[in-house]
């Protein structure tokens, strides 16, 4: 069994697991993609990363990279295009963190 995401005008819509003869006979079958739920931040235990992260709902299909990318997390974080992940501008510090202020753009 494999995961499978349905994917909507680039959006990841629900995430499946099933056989792949099963997908092949869905008649939206063209708008699901196999997905690797071993796969996060464009790193896979066996080196074999598949599509950059694990699609979730709501993740956004990059045809063009053949990627997901998950939802931006603030205005001011920057994708990386190497991990298929989004950064903020200032460096997660070491220590106890709560969040991240985007108004004050550092970590509280």
């Amino acid at each position: 069994m494999s995961h499978f995401a349905q994917i909507k005008n680039g959006v990841v819509q629900q995430v499946i697991v099933a056989e792949q003869d099963f997908v092949n006979q869905l008649p939206d079958a063209g708008d699901w993609l196999q997905t690797s739920i071993r796969t996060s931040r464009n790193e896979h235990p066996e080196g074999r990363p598949l599509r950059g992260n694990f699609a979730s709902i709501g993740y956004t299909y990059d045809s063009t990279r053949d990627v997901f990318v998950p939802p931006q997390p603030f205005p001011s974080w920057q994708l990386n295009t190497a991990t298929w992940s989004w950064e903020p501008p200032v460096p997660y510090p070491e220590g106890t963190i709560k969040h991240w202020n985007e108004n004050e753009q550092q970590w509280i």
